[in-house]
């Protein structure tokens, strides 16, 4: 399932440094990864330059890339969908374990075989359309979590043709890992991002929480932080959002989203336009939010209050085209004033 997910704006203070030299100060640094950007954002207390910790980053960000990014014509997962391998390390395991999880716990709005409808609908790598309805029932035929078992280290598809699509779930995944490796090192406060996906450790200067920013989602802001909707505070946990109006094409008078809904076949069509999740692992969120993307705003605020470990923050249209908010309980607990 293919999702081109709104960035958030962090807002952060970094510490100005101290007279002593040997009191930890937040560093920062940022780059390129999986198509996106990433930024990270930790309290210095084990004395290790950022530009050190920046390499140490990119060595992991590029083995998550050569196994999960569909991007990758190399990655391991490229190698299982275009049938050169079949086999999987660690990091494809653990994603297709938690996608299959997923999957079951939404009903089947999660699902990672969609790859072949997102790429005919022209929001795969190629960007192309190929969608018709005769296609339909045939790529229906090659979608399902169920259709797929790992075997060892192996995946076994029962289609040769299906396409496993991760990039729904790698990039929270990926700040999982980046967190985890920063923890390794005695780092308790942080704040990771990739692709607008965030996890935090700890606590920002002064004990204060991290503050992210949710864009507002109407077609076409392309800007981040120019027009914010919601400021989100963050103490320790993980948050994603998915929308669907930064990528979506018009045709014949038309709005297609980049949304797919894998039991249809077909782009969504309803009036959720954003979805923000905080889970305490990023992954956990990242998943969710396209979940409840692919189900719309009813069926999303059943999604998140089913399960206690979500909060969610949701944004729809009403028939005279403005906002309407819903959001759970104790999100009112991270929202800022």
């Amino acid at each position: 399932m293919y999702k081109i997910k709104p960035y958030l704006i962090i807002i952060f203070l970094l510490i100005a440094p101290s007279c002593d030299k040997r009191a930890p100060k937040f560093e920062s640094f940022s780059g390129f990864t999986q198509g996106t950007t990433y930024s990270v954002i930790y309290l210095n207390s084990i004395n290790i330059d950022a530009e050190e910790m920046k390499n140490r980053v990119e060595v992991i960000l590029d083995s998550i890339d050569n196994s999960l990014s569909t991007y990758n014509p190399n990655s391991l997962i490229s190698a299982i969908n275009a049938n050169r391998s079949n086999h999987a390390d660690s990091l494809v395991l653990n994603v297709l374990n938690r996608s299959y999880q997923i999957w079951e716990m939404t009903g089947g709005a999660f699902d990672i075989t969609a790859g072949l409808l997102v790429n005919a609908w022209g929001f795969g790598p190629d960007s192309q359309k190929k969608f018709d309805e005769s296609m339909l029932d045939s790529l229906m035929n090659l979608v399902g979590m169920d259709k797929i078992r790992t075997e060892g280290s192996e995946v076994i598809k029962s289609n040769r043709s299906m396409y496993l699509d991760l990039n729904a779930i790698a990039q929270g995944y990926s700040v999982d890992i980046v967190c985890k490796c920063l923890s390794s090192f005695g780092i308790n406060s942080f704040l990771v991002e990739i692709g607008g996906e965030v996890r935090t450790r700890g606590t920002k200067d002064e004990g204060k929480p991290w503050k992210v920013a949710i864009d507002k989602p109407y077609d076409n802001n392309m800007i981040p932080g120019q027009d914010i909707q919601a400021i989100i505070k963050l103490t320790g946990q993980s948050l994603a959002t998915s929308g669907n109006y930064r990528k979506f094409y018009e045709e014949d008078g038309v709005k297609y989203s980049h949304t797919i809904d894998p039991k249809s076949g077909y782009p969504v069509r309803h009036k959720l336009l954003s979805a923000t999740i905080i889970a305490n692992d990023c992954m956990t969120a990242d998943a969710f939010a396209t979940a409840c993307m692919v189900v719309g705003p009813d069926n999303a605020r059943v999604l998140i209050e089913k399960y206690d470990f979500l909060e969610g923050y949701l944004v729809s249209s009403d028939e005279n085209g403005e906002f309407r908010i819903w959001y759970s309980d104790d999100m009112l607990t991270y929202l800022d004033e």
